[in-house]
């Protein structure tokens, strides 16, 4: 249609129109109508059937429709752990897959959704183990990205996955990068986090973007105290939103924040319209358990095994609730629900094999006294309660303690609360004493890799790069203990950004 109105307001008018509705330039394969804006913005704050419901009055052959209409269906799988609902969406799922290649391959969003598509496979085949299918998924997805981004560079949504799969290649360890090259995949941590920071540009996404670029800084890099304010704003702009409630519970669990992760928790919205989420109760659990607050811990706990239906964190769950009652002098209740870890659920998150390792070593006797003793100090400081922490270390010292574990774990928890009380310089000599004594056990114990990577973190912080480098370096050189992968993620992640 011909502008009848002078050049410069059309201009404008045409301007403001591509920057509200960011598709209206391309096919109409791929139409983003004020329904599919809507429904997605229910999707971000787990309002799901609602969004389903949206779906349902749009075109079911447009690319964006297809593309949402999977969103909602990973993001149910992932929160409900139903196996028997991902057998049936697997087959779904490759059907959307042929219906978005058949769409415009001209436009920006196809191979954006198709790739999308793929990661919400893979998020969920990792979910339920498989995870040689699972990776086979991100790659694909890597390279529909990174092709979009060489086709289109100014296409901002293509940023927000690209950006996160460029800063876990940059962290995978040095002897594994010869893997990533031969399969075609490039990027480092640097690259990655400049994507997400473009993705978050983009006026539909950047909600999105921002709590991606959040949980990369958490979960692979270093969250810090300015990420920490921007969480709590974040989540302070959309009080609507349970997903932002949800993932800066656990962004804060995993800072060591559980006062801040309880805060959020409570201030969430709820009610009928929003997914239910059995796993809060596990996380509210968590937070009691560190608050040492037994009683409340274990009616969580319970809770959550009354309504999760999935597998995983069943393990998990079972060994918090033998240290409810452990460390609340009841042994009796306790040790049954220590032996019941290994006979339920399954080993794919870390947590649960932690917990099964556990199992397997004190089903039949429950913890020592120093051991009671030490597992109180880690519970209160992984949720930041180090006042709790320091005094229930204060009475003793690494010659108390009777085998050589017990003292590298001792000498690592003082250095975790000395670190989480920002007296960093008094956290040098125990985890430098922790690295020596696990040097000295057997292999298998983990203080040793937690202690090199908090150390690296140390000098990191105090500006000593070669030394930073020299314990990053030799958190990844420990072969066997139960969280090599996020530790090696983790370091390899400071050893890119060094």
């Amino acid at each position: 249609m011909k502008c009848t109105h002078s050049p410069g307001p059309c201009r404008v008018f045409l301007f403001w129109l591509y920057l509200l509705l960011p598709t209206a330039g391309w096919a109409q394969d791929f139409g983003w109508t004020p329904g599919l804006q809507r429904a997605y913005a229910d999707l971000m704050k787990l309002r799901v059937a609602e969004a389903q419901q949206l779906l349902t009055h749009e075109n079911p052959h447009n690319g964006v429709t297809i593309w949402l209409a999977d969103y909602a269906d990973m993001i149910t799988l992932l929160i409900s752990d139903d196996e028997r609902g991902y057998d049936r969406k697997s087959k779904i799922q490759e059907q959307r897959l042929d219906e978005l290649a058949d769409l415009d391959p001209k436009s920006p969003w196809s191979r954006m959704t198709q790739a999308e598509v793929r990661l919400h496979g893979a998020f969920v085949k990792l979910k339920f183990g498989q995870e040689i299918s699972g990776s086979w998924d991100i790659i694909k997805a890597y390279k529909l990205l990174a092709e979009n981004a060489r086709q289109f560079p100014d296409f901002l949504p293509t940023y927000k996955a690209l950006g996160v799969l460029h800063v876990l290649i940059g962290s995978v360890p040095e002897n594994y990068t010869w893997v990533t090259r031969i399969i075609g995949l490039r990027g480092d941590v640097r690259q990655g986090l400049a994507e997400l920071n473009r993705a978050q540009q983009d006026p539909v996404f950047r909600t999105e973007a921002e709590l991606v670029t959040l949980l990369v800084q958490a979960y692979v890099l270093k969250f810090t105290e300015a990420d920490s304010r921007q969480l709590a704003q974040l989540v302070a702009q959309n009080p609507d939103n349970l997903l932002l409630h949800f993932f800066g519970a656990t962004i804060q669990m995993k800072n060591g924040q559980g006062d801040k992760a309880l805060a959020f928790l409570q201030a969430r919205p709820t009610g009928p319209a929003y997914l239910p989420m059995p796993i809060i109760d596990n996380i509210l659990g968590d937070i009691y358990l560190q608050k040492g607050d037994e009683t409340e811990a274990a009616t969580y706990y319970g809770q959550f095994l009354r309504t999760f239906r999935g597998q995983n964190f069943l393990k998990d769950t079972h060994y918090k609730l033998f240290l409810c009652y452990w460390l609340s002098g009841k042994p009796a209740t306790a040790l049954p629900y220590l032996r019941r870890v290994k006979e339920v659920g399954r080993t794919v998150t870390e947590s649960d094999k932690a917990a099964q390792k556990f199992a397997e070593a004190h089903a039949d006797k429950g913890l020592t006294p120093s051991q009671t003793v030490l597992m109180q100090a880690r519970l209160a400081t992984d949720g930041g309660f180090t006042d709790r922490a320091l005094a229930v270390l204060k009475p003793y010292s690494e010659n108390q303690f009777a085998v050589l574990p017990d003292r590298a774990e001792y000498q690592y928890r003082l250095g975790r609360i000395h670190q989480r009380r920002n007296t960093p310089d008094l956290s040098i000599a125990p985890f430098r004493r922790a690295i020596f004594l696990t040097d000295s056990a057997d292999a298998g114990l983990s203080f040793g890799a937690t202690a090199a990577l908090q150390l690296g973190y140390v000098y990191q912080q105090k500006r000593q790069l070669a030394l930073a480098r020299q314990f990053f370096e030799k958190a990844i050189s420990y072969k066997k203990h139960e969280y090599k992968n996020s530790i090696d993620n983790k370091a390899r992640a400071a050893l890119n950004q060094l």
